[in-house]
């Protein structure tokens, strides 16, 4: 047989190309091995900034904790700080770089804003972090009540509700529902037939899974506002109106005026002096109040002038009743309470729509009445409100006219964007005994997020102990 010899060059062509399939697999091995090694470098890297920067935020939290008005740690000079991350089995293992600044209301630092930028030695890569260190205040809840309570079937609540008394719930909660009770007497004032005792939480509501008691109480003289300070700053840095009402006797219509504040967008505020109101036949929120005439509905009042509120002080302080309503431009407090004449417990009255200017968490409002908060009879028939509401004392709601065809019954819609405190029973729907109802058939609670973690000056606070109240990656 014949034999037949390749070519030399041939087999060298050979040689080269699966030299070169050969070389070709092995950079492309190479190149992913290298590149998952950068990868695994740069999550590790990662990690690392990520939990220096955190370091970062737990440091200045122990630091405030110490120093609780030293905003320039320790240094006397502005920031920002860098800070070594010492590692106790390798060293020095990064830095953080802090940046730190105070949210000032009348000259007070109400929150501290903490950025925490973290970087692993030798490393390129960095993560910042934020958060926002305060005393937790009321914001946090759409309700917190002082005794007992009935929701009815209408309503919807989206946010964290709290009773210290016992709690019916028969309308649809979507948060967290807490009574400080393990149990409690619901009697017919609650739908109760017989008389009962009943569970801390009880009722058709669904979402029952969110029901819980018994919880701790929520400290009510604790998160008292302190009336005499907040008037002195007032008259400092905000807006103050002098008792325009005279006397002590609430049977005496004198003693029922004082101011309507109508907020403007634009940010001033429109102020008449309410020289008359209509005495009208109701049913109090909470029965102990009957004997207190109802002054509620506006009669008279003459204009005292318009007003620029202070950015950089949103305090109105009123020693008088107020009546509430507009549209509320930055950050406002209202406070109606009396530390002239004792005995004397303004109210605060909603009268109209409260809305804001912008929905993106700049503006917001605190009402606090060192007694009750009022929807008044001639409320519109759907309301919106949007605020933090707080009676001291006393409660928010409103009344009861009660004939089947009164005037001012019944209304349709009521949602609060907000959160509502109140130290006596809440109510704002009754049976009229006329197969109808009166005040609101649909009621709808929600909390503001944003006045959670950014409310309004001197909200009150529901903690003494300061914390993060907002945490995010930059």
């Amino acid at each position: 047989m014949r034999r037949t010899r390749l070519p030399g060059g041939y087999l060298l062509l050979l040689g080269l190309v699966f030299g070169a399939i050969f070389f070709s697999v092995l950079g492309a091995l190479s190149s992913y091995v290298l590149t998952q090694n950068q990868v695994q470098t740069l999550n590790t890297d990662r990690a690392k900034a990520f939990t220096i920067a955190e370091a970062g935020l737990q440091y200045y939290r122990w630091f405030l904790a110490h120093y609780p008005n030293d905003l320039q740690n320790g240094t006397g000079a502005p920031g920002p700080y860098t800070v070594s991350y010492a590692d106790p089995e390798s060293g020095t293992a990064g830095s953080y770089t802090l940046t730190i600044n105070g949210n000032l209301a009348c000259g007070q630092v109400t929150s501290i804003d903490i950025s925490s930028k973290g970087q692993a030695t030798g490393s390129a890569v960095t993560r910042t972090v934020k958060a926002r260190y305060t005393r937790p205040t009321v914001a946090q809840y759409s309700y917190i009540l002082n005794d007992s309570v009935w929701a009815g079937s209408d309503r919807i609540i989206n946010g964290p509700y709290h009773s210290n008394g016992g709690i019916r719930m028969d309308g649809t909660a979507n948060a967290s529902v807490t009574s400080s009770l393990s149990s409690w007497l619901c009697t017919s004032s609650f739908n109760c037939s017989p008389d009962q005792t009943v569970a801390g939480v009880f009722g058709a509501g669904p979402n029952q899974s969110l029901w819980s008691y018994p919880a701790p109480q929520v400290d009510f003289a604790g998160i008292a506002a302190d009336f005499n300070a907040l008037k002195t700053i007032a008259q400092a840095q905000g807006l103050y109106f002098a008792r325009y009402s005279t006397g002590t006797d609430t049977s005496n219509a004198n003693y029922w005026r004082g101011y309507r504040l109508i907020f403007n967008a634009n940010g001033t505020l429109t102020v008449r002096r309410v020289t008359g109101t209509t005495l009208l036949t109701s049913t109090a929120v909470n029965t102990a109040e009957d004997a207190v005439p109802d002054r509620g509905l506006v009669a008279t009042d003459t204009l005292l002038g318009t007003y620029t509120i202070p950015t950089t002080c949103g305090l109105i302080y009123v020693e008088d009743n107020v009546w509430v309503e507009g549209t509320i431009s930055n950050k406002v407090a209202v406070v109606a309470a009396n530390v002239v004449d004792a005995g004397v417990a303004p109210n605060a009255y909603l009268k109209n729509s409260i809305t804001y200017a912008a929905s993106d968490g700049t503006d917001g409002l605190t009402l606090i009445a060192e007694d009750n908060v009022l929807i008044t009879p001639d409320s519109p028939a759907t309301m919106n409100l949007n605020g933090i509401f707080i009676a001291q004392t006393g409660a928010f709601g409103r009344n009861y006219y009660s004939s089947c065809s009164a005037a001012y019954e019944p209304k349709t819609t009521l949602t609060i964007r907000g959160t509502t405190v109140s130290s006596k029973r809440t109510g704002t729907k009754w049976v009229n005994g006329c197969g109808n109802y009166a005040g609101y058939g649909t009621r709808i609670d929600a909390y503001d997020r944003l006045l959670a973690t950014d409310p309004p000056p001197f909200t009150p606070t529901v903690s003494t102990d300061y914390q993060f109240v907002d945490w995010r990656e930059q």
